[in-house]
């Protein structure tokens, strides 16, 4: 046995290099394998022998869902049926009625959101409408999922819709044909003096194209600065976010490059076309859920010194991912390979193998990331997304005022005020009254509206869990201490955070009328990040100063 040991030894010492490169493929290929031998066989054991009869397609999902899990969030399996979720991801297009529906707390489906010029809104739906039958269907104990599910399909096929709208004593049927529903990428842009304003909501196909359109308009309109709003935009198609930053940035730049495992994932992503302007000031507004392609967008501008970014640090997302086919029409996007914008940084913020493999949190610590440089010299990090070059610090949304933005009592609320008004006045001018708020808030006492759920659920499971193991009894009086703490005078409450909450009751309203190209100018009225644009913009030296240090 010593000699055998020994024989061995030498020989991982001196075969040949092939060899010893070899061998690691030879155990990896023997352990994939093996491992999905064992997952076969595993199942049919199951499916043989167990007590019940197994739903295959549920419980290998089920296995699947946990695999992809266990990567990253970004790496998914789309079966046959679930295509049009990705369709919709990457085109924005989908065939359906075109509204966003929601469950309320007695389970109910509701319309939450009509889209402008779609089917939904043609045919009269409002928001609050609940719906009750397609088809004759009964959708009562349904989930939101099985809902869509049902409103979506083919384009140009009819079904009727019944619904019971607030107030009413009677149901209303519509007969509503389905069409092929487009996200529109750009919600509202506009003019404030000479500052032109784009929000950008996501990177669907062509969107390039609707923000060149969207900017030679303003500029005919006189536009001498501009500003693109990607806060919230969490990413979509890379070529799209290349095009957007090629509007602005001369032909023949490297904007992205990506660089994955294998050769066929390593690109480079270069600006083809001749800019529309590269000289326009530009501010590009970010915030912490503006991701991925939104990101090289942002991020590119900033390593050229094209524009100021202003808000808040990006979420961190420089993953990318690339679709598999599967059998059976299946699709996986998994991701291929990181992203390096043009000062060479990944501002990827989680490891994801450190989480998965040390348990670590995978955030890159803001002391192990390394400097790189903007053409101009400029210092800028990877890893945590974009800083932006103005930084702005935004309050901490109240508890009580994010509790009531999910709540039914404002969409009850909201339900009843356009009931009461017809019409509302345009943007800039229509305002919530006094009184407004003053039933808002009596709505709220009375459907008992609570604002501290999280909390009020942990305490109670401590002190179930203390009443269990003992302890409970000697610790009455601070238990009894917290939960005062956690009774809170809702009258004041509202008080105290009364624009915040008028705000919120402006958007409810808005949305009903001008939907969300006007929920988006309405919010610029109360918007910090903006404001902070507007003055760089008015000041070009200090706008020079930032890009040219």
């Amino acid at each position: 046995m010593k000699h055998t040991l020994t024989f061995l030894l030498l020989y991982a010492v001196t075969a040949l290099p092939l060899l010893a490169q070899d061998k690691p493929k030879e155990d990896h290929s023997f352990s994939v394998s093996k491992n999905l031998d064992i997952f076969n066989t595993l199942y049919r054991k199951l499916d043989l022998f167990y007590v019940d009869t197994l739903d295959a397609e549920k419980l290998i999902q089920t296995g699947i869902d946990a695999m992809l899990s266990s990567l990253d969030p970004y790496t998914e399996y789309y079966a046959d049926e679930d295509l049009g979720d990705l369709k919709m991801m990457t085109t924005g297009k989908y065939g359906g009625i075109g509204s966003i529906i929601r469950m309320r707390k007695d389970s109910t489906i509701i319309i939450a959101e009509p889209y402008e010029g779609m089917p939904a809104a043609e045919v009269g739906l409002k928001v609050g409408d609940v719906l009750k039958k397609i088809d004759g269907t009964d959708l009562k104990g349904k989930a939101v999922s099985e809902v869509s599910d049902l409103l979506r399909g083919e384009p140009g096929t009819t079904f009727v819709l019944r619904v019971q709208r607030p107030g009413e004593k009677k149901t209303r049927d519509f007969r509503i044909t389905r069409r092929n529903i487009k996200v529109e990428p750009i919600p509202y842009y506009g003019l404030d003096g000479n500052i032109g304003y784009i929000a950008l909501t996501q990177f669907t196909e062509n969107c390039s194209a609707d923000v060149r359109r969207a900017v030679i308009s303003l500029k005919e309109r006189g536009a001498t600065n501009l500003v693109i709003d990607l806060r919230g935009n969490g990413g979509g198609l890379l070529n799209e976010a290349v095009s957007i930053v090629n509007l602005f940035v001369p032909k023949g730049l490297t904007i992205v490059e990506t660089k994955g495992k294998v050769q066929m994932a390593n690109s480079a992503y270069t600006t083809t076309a001749e800019p529309l302007d590269t000289i326009t000031p530009l501010c590009i507004l970010v915030s912490s859920s503006t991701a991925s392609a939104a990101e090289i967008v942002a991020g590119s501008l900033q390593d050229l010194d094209r524009a100021v970014v202003i808000g808040t640090r990006t979420y961190g997302k420089g993953l990318v991912q690339s679709p598999q086919e599967l059998p059976y029409n299946g699709q996986l996007k998994l991701t291929s390979s990181k992203y390096y914008i043009p000062s060479g940084r990944c501002i990827q913020a989680i490891n994801y193998r450190d989480r998965r493999e040390l348990g670590k949190d995978g955030r890159v610590p803001d002391s192990l990331t390394n400097v790189f440089k903007t053409r101009n010299g400029r210092e800028v990090r990877d890893g945590g997304g974009i800083k932006p070059d103005i930084e702005v610090r935004h309050d901490t949304m109240a508890n009580v005022v994010y509790y009531l933005s999910t709540d039914d009592v404002l969409t009850d609320w909201g339900t009843l005020y356009t009931q009461k008004h017809p019409t509302i006045p345009p943007i800039g001018t229509f305002a919530i009254t006094e009184a407004d708020f003053e039933q808002l808030k009596k709505m709220a006492r009375e459907a008992d509206f609570k604002y501290d759920r999280l909390s009020e659920k942990r305490l109670e499971d401590l002190k179930k869990m203390m009443e269990f193991e003992g302890y409970y009894e000697d610790a009455t009086d601070e238990f009894k201490a917290l939960e005062q703490k956690l009774t809170h005078n809702m009258e004041r409450d509202f008080d105290r955070r009364r624009d915040d909450i008028i705000e919120l009751m402006e958007q409810e309203i808005v949305k009903r009328y001008y939907y969300q190209r006007g929920v988006v100018e309405q919010a610029l009225q109360h918007d910090d990040d903006l404001k902070r644009a507007h003055e760089i913009l008015s000041q070009p030296d200090e706008y020079k100063r930032i890009l040219q240090p």
